[in-house]
């Protein structure tokens, strides 16, 4: 009797990877199947209204204006943008991040998730319309409808908590950067010579800090727009 192979396990998310690793913790090698996973988010009635979306009658296709083309084109160049404004640091302020402070940074990730999430929270409504409008498709607009309202509260909780780990990552580097430059004479003039020795360039832990916030926030950029790229592969179908 042939031996039953195992499943490979799933490797986790890119942006699971990266905030395990920041925060120094380790990933388990398999976490909870899918269903089990969605039986512990879904209460009693969040579970009857996703199988009526599943097996209930859908109301009648409605005409929409928009071409697919268009959401499509619009989808792509949105998400460019937002990662193009990650990439640049734009809106946030470099002259207030030279205090190594992480108010700055804090506000410029909090304003950056909001855009991210009103930026894919409209073509993800966009793209729901256009399936709607397709018989074939028209389940799926009514699937996804159900699951975004049932685990985006979920999702909000998780990434409420991006920054405190931010924040978490930024104490960490400049801790361990040693004492900043204007404590550096006062060491030197106690006898503690090895802290200049020891202490790398000033701004060389902020630098790191600002790679691994721009990581952080591309990645997120990827998990809010994994619904929005599964509807565009529908319509594309189409």
């Amino acid at each position: 009797m042939a031996a039953v192979q195992a499943p490979s396990p799933v490797q986790a998310p890119a942006f699971t990877r990266l905030l395990a690793r920041l925060a120094g913790a380790d990933i388990p090698a398999s976490g909870p199947a899918l269903a089990e996973r969605l039986g512990q988010w879904l209460d009693w009635n969040r579970a009857v209204v996703l199988a009526r979306a599943l097996d209930g009658r859908l109301p009648d296709p409605v005409p929409t204006a928009s071409a697919r083309s268009d959401d499509m084109a619009d989808g792509a160049r949105v998400r460019a943008s937002l990662a193009e404004a990650i990439g640049n640091e734009r809106g946030l302020n470099l002259a207030a991040t030279a205090a190594a402070d992480f108010a700055p940074f804090r506000r410029y990730a909090l304003a950056t998730q909001r855009a991210m999430q009103a930026a894919s929270g409209r073509l993800r409504g966009q793209l729901r319309e256009q399936l709607a409008a397709i018989p074939a498709l028209a389940r799926l607009a009514e699937v996804d409808a159900v699951m975004e309202q049932t685990l985006s509260p979920r999702e909000a909780n998780v990434l409420a908590g991006v920054p405190r780990l931010l924040e978490a990552r930024f104490e960490q580097l400049r801790a361990s950067a040693g004492p900043p430059v204007a404590e550096l004479p006062h060491a030197v003039a106690a006898g503690d010579a090895g802290a200049m020795a020891l202490s790398p360039a000033p701004a060389s832990w902020l630098a790191v800090f600002r790679g691994d916030l721009k990581d952080v926030l591309l990645a997120e950029l990827d998990v809010r727009f994994h619904p929005i790229e599964g509807l565009l592969a529908a319509l594309r179908s189409c």
